[in-house]
Formats: structure tokens, C-alpha cells, sequence
């Protein structure tokens, strides 16, 4: 039993996170019926689960990742008319839909419990972030993760991380991947794009917390 209680899949942990046990408890995950709003409630991230309990942390970016991609679903639902059938509302409608789709590999690696260590820890920072409308904190850590240690492009010498100890933060985290893969490029372009979502649904009582 132990050691099936170790192997529980993602799903399977969320679950038990928010207390579902049919088998429709991923269904209402993923979809956001979890209550009468048409979004299931939020469990907060933990910064300190990156050092004491870092696999506690997949359940939970999953979980939040899928909860405010249905709340930009719904936002775009909400919109006058008028506006969703505008070029720009139309294209913004289109954003969402291509978002949801590039972070399908992220929600498989999700899943699978698969992400190196460097790329789960800026995860966990962008969606406590998020969470708690430091949004200015959050795009620190997305640059960090989509910058790795890649060397700066001739003549770049910052690209708005605090300069404070920006560069000692870059160099800790072990791959480019942004620059080196597509995939996770596309997927990390979606998480930004999930900040901005966010910021304008959920401003920051602290305008220093906004993002540039």
C-alpha cells in the first residue's frame, strides 16, 4: 500500500488534494465544475514545498495552471459581443485556444511527474506568484526559466530582471530552454501569457507589483 501511495499519478493526487474520489474528480479539474462559479476553488503553493516536499508540487502547478486557463476560457465567453467578433477579439479568442494547446506537453510532464528540478522550482515561483499578485516577482522567475544560463545576446546586458544579484539568479539554473527547445518555449510563451491574463483580471493592490 505504501508503495502505491508513492506511485499515485497526478490526477490521482489531485484528488485527493481537493477531495474527489469518482472518477469524474479530473473531469471537474480540468473543466472547472467544481462549484456554482464554474471554477473549483484554489489550493495556494507553498514556496517551501520546492525544498521539503517537491513532489507535492505537480498536483498543485497542474491544478492552478488548468483553473486559470478556464478562467481566460471564461473571460473570453464573458466579452460584449461586439468585441468577440471584432479582428482584435477574435484574435485575442485565438491566443487562448493556442495557449491551451501549447501547454498540453506541460500538463503530460505534469502528469508524469517529469520536469527537471530548475524548471519545477520556477513553476512553483510563477504560480505562487500568481497567486498572490506579485506579479512583477513572477516575471523575474518566467525570465529566469525561459533564459536559463544562455549567454546574453551581443549588447544585452539586462532584460529587466532586478539587477540586484540578476545575474548570480540566471546563472544557477542549468539549461536554456527557451532557446533550446521548441516545445518548452511554446509552453513557457503560455505561462506568460497566463501572467498577463492575470494581472488584468486580478490587479495588484501594490502597482509596483505590476509587471513592465
Amino acid at each position: 500500500m505504501e508503495h502505491m501511495e508513492k506511485g499515485l499519478n497526478v490526477e490521482d493526487a489531485v484528488k485527493k488534494l481537493v477531495g474527489k474520489d469518482q472518477p469524474n474528480g479530473e473531469k471537474e479539474l480540468a473543466t472547472g465544475t467544481g462549484n456554482s462559479s464554474g471554477v473549483s476553488e484554489e489550493q495556494m503553493i507553498d514556496l517551501e514545498l520546492i525544498k521539503t516536499d517537491p513532489d507535492k508540487l505537480y498536483p498543485l502547478i497542474y491544478y492552478a495552471i488548468k483553473r486559470k486557463l478556464k478562467e481566460w476560457e471564461q473571460y473570453m465567453a464573458e466579452r460584449p459581443d461586439d468585441i468577440k467578433h471584432s479582428v482584435q477579439g477574435k484574435r485575442a479568442a485565438a491566443t487562448q485556444v493556442q495557449s491551451g494547446e501549447y501547454l498540453k506537453p506541460l500538463f503530460k510532464q505534469l502528469r508524469q511527474r517529469n520536469l527537471p528540478a530548475d524548471v519545477l522550482a520556477r513553476l512553483t515561483e510563477i504560480m505562487h506568484y500568481m497567486q498572490t499578485r506579485q506579479y512583477q516577482k513572477a516575471n523575474d522567475s518566467y525570465l529566469r526559466l525561459s533564459i536559463g544560463n544562455a549567454p546574453w545576446p551581443i549588447g544585452v546586458t539586462m532584460v529587466g530582471i532586478h539587477e540586484r544579484s540578476a545575474r548570480e539568479k540566471i546563472s544557477i539554473d542549468q539549461v536554456a530552454h527557451v532557446l533550446n527547445d521548441e516545445v518548452s518555449r511554446k509552453y513557457i510563451q503560455s505561462i506568460k501569457r497566463l501572467l498577463t491574463f492575470a494581472q488584468t483580471k486580478y490587479p495588484p493592490s501594490d502597482v509596483s507589483q505590476l509587471m513592465g
